[in-house]
């Protein structure tokens, strides 16, 4: 049997739910205390974009997963649990991890962002292993690039449920964590320039629905959660620099890239590290809802 024919009444009774927005009084999203006048200047500038607490980094063994959980390890996190299909593959990456900060603790646990009970399954483990979950960096994602009309309904939906909804997946089931913690957080989706503009010459349009559906899931999440303290923001990353922009078979396109940005080169991944720790550190307290492009300029013409 197919779902119940909705009535009018139905539909004239309804009572729509509304949003809750914060309060000025709310600890949670007022400003931070000053720093101290008692810190040097050196010990100001790191105290500004200190990173506190615990962070899960999905898509957490690849080229730009890694560089960001670094990046965050360096400003100060207390531990990071790496989120991938495949963790076992990266092990002397995530080896060198551990020895580089000793005194963070480390993790990676095997999530395909696609299943939601083995997703809310290892944010709780992540919780109850680190003590907290304080932050989410969502880097898991594939690209797929095919002519429209000869886009499978497989390709498509592969690549909207990973990008988007393994992205949503993930946010719903740390800020759920977050809430029952009391302590707020900081969510940052990586969306794209394609979710900004077509790119060019390679068609890929499932790619860039998926990436332009992240800008809203961001603005969306930013308005409802952040009375409970948590900032929702994504960074729309150019052409980077990893191993799924290299190979021979791209080289036509790759000078094409460069030819179009004002920089003339694809960004490496540890240029993605500050604005992370940016939206992650004190000193992105009040960045919420926004998206920041790191593409070198291309995203001008």
């Amino acid at each position: 049997m197919g779902p119940m024919p909705v009535s009018k009444d139905d539909l004239t009774s309804r009572v729509l739910p509304q949003m809750v927005l914060s309060e000025r009084s709310n600890p949670l999203t007022r400003s931070h205390t000053p720093l101290s006048s008692d810190l040097t200047v050196a010990e100001k500038a790191a105290a500004r974009f200190s990173v506190k607490g615990n962070a899960i980094v999905t898509g957490g063994c690849g080229n730009l997963g890694i560089e960001a959980a670094r990046a965050l390890l360096e400003h100060g996190a207390s531990g990071v649990s790496l989120f991938d299909v495949n963790p076992a593959q990266v092990q002397d990456v995530v080896d060198k991890l551990c020895s580089d900060f000793p005194s963070a603790r480390v993790t990676t646990r095997k999530v395909d962002v696609r299943d939601q009970q083995v997703v809310q399954a290892a944010v709780a483990e992540t919780a109850a292993e680190l003590g907290s979950v304080d932050i989410l960096l969502c880097f898991a994602g594939v690209v797929a690039c095919n002519h429209a009309l000869d886009v499978a309904l497989d390709e498509w939906k592969r690549t909207l449920d990973i990008n988007t909804t393994g992205s949503w997946l993930c946010a719903q089931a740390a800020a759920k964590q977050m809430i029952k913690q009391g302590t707020g957080g900081s969510i940052v989706f990586t969306a794209s320039i394609s979710g900004h503009s077509v790119n060019f010459p390679q068609p890929q349009v499932s790619y860039n629905v998926s990436k332009g559906a992240l800008l809203q899931l961001k603005s969306s999440l930013a308005a409802e959660w952040a009375r409970y303290g948590i900032r929702v923001n994504s960074i729309s990353p150019g052409y980077m620099d990893t191993i799924l922009n290299e190979g021979p078979g791209l080289e036509e396109a790759r000078n094409l890239w460069y030819s179009r940005n004002p920089m003339g080169r694809m960004g490496d991944p540890s240029e993605l590290t500050g604005v992370v720790v940016l939206l992650c550190s004190r000193a992105g307290r009040y960045i919420n809802g926004a998206d920041i492009i790191v593409d070198g300029g291309g995203s001008v013409f």
